[in-house]
């Protein structure tokens, strides 16, 4: 049996250039057009199928390696006919196989717009009012893209079927390709008196006001599919969808983390020390702090369901408050002599820069040590 080399006349070390030079040159004379004889037919399926193999850089390497017949372990051309031929044809004169006319009727496209919400209106949802421009369908002709009283007629050109054949002259002889219609633009009708208000569109632009449901728990980059009220298509098509996507506004108090919100609260120094209750605005209402004696500054308050609901259902996160205790900066005489009284009153003394609390376990110890 013949090598795809030896059926193409060409040596295995031969330039794409010089397989597809050798293939036209016997397609020529094989191409069953040209020779309908049937040796002749058998030949040229061998040829186009050397050249199919050969053509394709992967293909011929497996070929190459492994002498498989198919190039990439795909079946040939099975039960007769030219296999792949096709493809190759039509690399070399374009044209294809008639599909049929165009429908004007066609799908709107989908749609996407963005919103900007308030973090309250996250967590406890809202009504948000859409407004915008989008292709709806054509009142006066209903979608139909003709005036009343007419309607579209069959192409005189294509017959309705949207494509017409044209010869064209090849190194095989006078060969049909198929083409769109360019009296009627594929659709196999046309429109001898279109809607004036669509210009036989079957869809006009305007101004559209909408409401939109956005649930509690929205995030920014959340986007909310509405089914069918994207663009109404062309020639009275369905309508695509609308995406909504939201963005939410940055809070002056509130900062999120998934469902928990997170908010900082500065205390003096002595509400830590002591201990107090504060009040906190939240999204449902005011709610009671309390601080207890001896706060250190990043403890957390935790007030539990407070905070963002879960998308789709389930409890809702928490409030969590960062304690930040400030410390005096500027002390008047009479505000540093309390503050040493109570430094004396604590047993804590400055001695070289460093805190000495006498009859704590330090002083004990170093007593100890003294005393050796």
């Amino acid at each position: 049996m013949s090598s795809h080399y030896e059926t193409l006349g060409v040596a295995k070390d031969a330039t794409p250039q010089e397989i597809k030079s050798a293939y036209r040159k016997l397609a020529r004379k094989l191409h069953p057009d040209v020779n309908p004889s049937e040796d002749a037919a058998e030949q040229f399926k061998l040829v186009t199928r050397a050249y199919e193999v050969l053509s394709d850089e992967k293909k011929r390497a497996n070929y190459d390696a492994t002498g498989d017949e198919n190039g990439n372990g795909q079946p040939g051309f099975g039960g007769g006919g030219f296999g792949g031929f096709g493809d190759i044809f039509e690399q070399f004169f374009g044209g294809g196989q008639a599909q049929g006319p165009i429908s004007r009727t066609q799908p709107g496209r989908d749609a996407l717009i963005t919103i900007t919400i308030d973090l309250e209106d996250a967590v406890k949802g809202t009504v948000y009012p859409l407004e915008m421009e989008t292709a709806v369908v054509c009142k006066t002709c209903n979608g139909s893209c003709v005036r009343e009283g007419t309607s579209v007629v069959t192409c005189t050109i294509c017959h309705g079927a949207g494509q017409v054949q044209r010869p064209v002259r090849s190194f095989l002889g006078q060969m049909m390709t198929v083409e769109t219609c360019a009296a009627c633009r594929g659709y196999g009708t046309t429109i001898p008196d279109p809607c004036l208000e669509c210009n036989g569109e079957g869809r006009v632009r305007e101004h559209v006001s909408k409401s939109l449901n956005v649930p509690a728990g929205v995030d920014s980059g959340t986007r909310i599919q509405l089914r069918g009220q994207g663009e109404a298509g062309p020639g009275g098509g369905p309508n695509g969808n609308l995406f909504v996507e939201v963005d939410v506004r940055r809070h002056k108090v509130f900062e999120r983390a998934q469902n928990d919100l997170h908010a900082k609260m500065t205390i003096p120094m002595t509400a830590a020390a002591l201990g107090c209750e504060l009040n906190l605005e939240t999204f449902d209402g005011e709610q009671p702090l309390n601080v207890a004696s001896g706060a250190q500054d990043g403890d957390t308050i935790t007030l539990p369901g407070l905070g963002v609901p879960r998308l789709r259902g389930g409890k809702r996160g928490d409030i969590i408050v960062h304690l930040q205790v400030e410390t005096p900066t500027k002390l008047d005489a009479a505000q540093r002599d309390l503050l040493e009284q109570l430094a004396k009153l604590r047993g804590e003394e400055m001695t070289s820069g460093r805190v000495e609390h006498s009859g704590g376990m330090f002083s004990r110890l170093r007593d100890k040590l003294n005393q050796r």
